[in-house]
């Protein structure tokens, strides 16, 4: 049963149990009233509507799940740097399961503050900002599967979303404008730096990595994520293409703006970059949504990379996609607390000339190893 299959059953279980209630009004009800809820239990009872039903329904589990896994990001990142910096980290709220509620602590205390629009800002990209940097981390998380039998599809085949991993990536490439709208609506100058500063870097690193991401789909002859992991049965492409992988990595961390490439938010120099006039939750959408982003590259590294969901077969398909997932995002974070930060020159320059032309020589590798028939 994958997850297209379960959601149908649990939706087409609700329409009989609440049509029961719509056709015993059609019966009890006179004239026209009647019919009307005879043709809405028609209408509920209809394929095409349990159909997108139960894809929401997909959606809900899968939003579900990386709430949760978010929660555990963030909880590991502030007990990864405590132990790096000889503190404890999160410990009192919670402190018989590591100190892990203290995440719902923060984020409740975001919700009840106040939220403050800057008088002179431009109203309506200071909202839609903060909602298109959410939506489109969203959508692109919505695409990625767990598991063989655990992705949202559209129908019972479970062959997943067509081109997933280039809708992935239109969606994970919309943040920069996002962050652009966000740090020039605010009309504040640190704001609009961190801003320019942030599609800037985006940019310089979108393009080597979508080289990577190229030879990975060169090697599995597919745009989609389960042929793709089918496609790493035998060989994770981490070890052919280990210069890609490696590329990834760094410009994995680029684009979701960790140290040593957080530029954007240099406390030091533009007080908190493009979010500095953002309080309240929307500011913990903002760290919300930064994490989600840590997830979601975890996620495209282990799909792209490392296999997916291939692994010891006692282990079920998804934990063994977040084991990997999480091993990504800890070996980020590890660099995230070793590296200082660098400067805007050296960053451009790494992305530009030192980035680019490996990103091109991997893609060269990729080209010749199938062009050999080694895979």
């Amino acid at each position: 049963m994958n997850l297209f299959t379960f959601s149908y059953g649990i939706i087409h279980w609700l329409v009989d149990l609440i049509n029961h209630l719509w056709y015993w009004l059609g019966d009890v009800l006179p004239w026209q009233f009647g019919d009307f809820f005879d043709a809405v239990g028609e209408f509920a009872a209809s394929d095409g509507h349990i159909t997108v039903m139960a894809i929401l329904v997909e959606v809900l589990i899968i939003v579900i799940i990386a709430l949760v896994n978010v929660l555990n990001f963030i909880w590991i990142d502030r007990k990864f740097m405590g132990r790096m910096f000889d503190f404890y980290g999160p410990y009192y709220v919670g402190y018989r399961i590591g100190g892990w509620l203290q995440n719902l602590a923060d984020g409740i205390k975001l919700f009840v503050k106040e939220i403050i629009t800057p008088a002179k800002a431009d109203k309506l990209g200071f909202l839609l900002g903060p909602i298109i940097f959410v939506g489109s981390s969203f959508l692109a998380l919505s695409t990625i599967p767990l598991g063989r039998d655990f992705g949202i599809s559209t129908n019972a085949s479970g062959a997943g979303v067509p081109g997933s991993a280039l809708i992935a990536f239109a969606f994970f490439a919309i943040a920069p404008f996002s962050i652009l709208i966000c740090g020039w609506s605010s009309n504040n100058k640190y704001t609009l730096i961190g801003g320019l500063r942030s599609a800037a870097q985006m940019m310089s690193y979108e393009i080597p990595m979508l080289l990577t991401v190229a030879s990975v789909f060169l090697m599995a002859g597919s745009f989609n994520f389960m042929e793709i992991v089918d496609a790493q049965h035998d060989v994770w492409f981490a070890i052919p293409l280990f210069l890609g992988f490696v590329i990834f990595l760094i410009c994995l961390v680029a684009e979701v703006e960790i140290q040593p490439f957080d530029l954007p938010e240099a406390e030091a120099e533009l007080v908190e970059g493009w979010t500095t006039e953002y309080c309240g939750m929307r500011f913990g959408l903002f760290m919300m949504t930064s994490y989600l982003r840590g997830y979601i590259g975890g996620a495209l590294a282990t799909a792209l990379f490392l296999g997916g969901w291939h692994g010891p077969a006692l282990i079920p398909d998804p934990i063994w996609f977040l084991i990997k997932a999480y091993i990504v995002f800890v070996i980020i974070e590890w660099m995230r607390w070793s590296v200082p930060r660098v400067r805007v020159d050296q960053l451009l320059n790494i992305g530009w000339k030192r980035l680019m032309p490996l990103a091109m020589l991997n893609l060269l590798i990729a080209a010749s190893l199938k062009t050999l028939g080694w895979f």
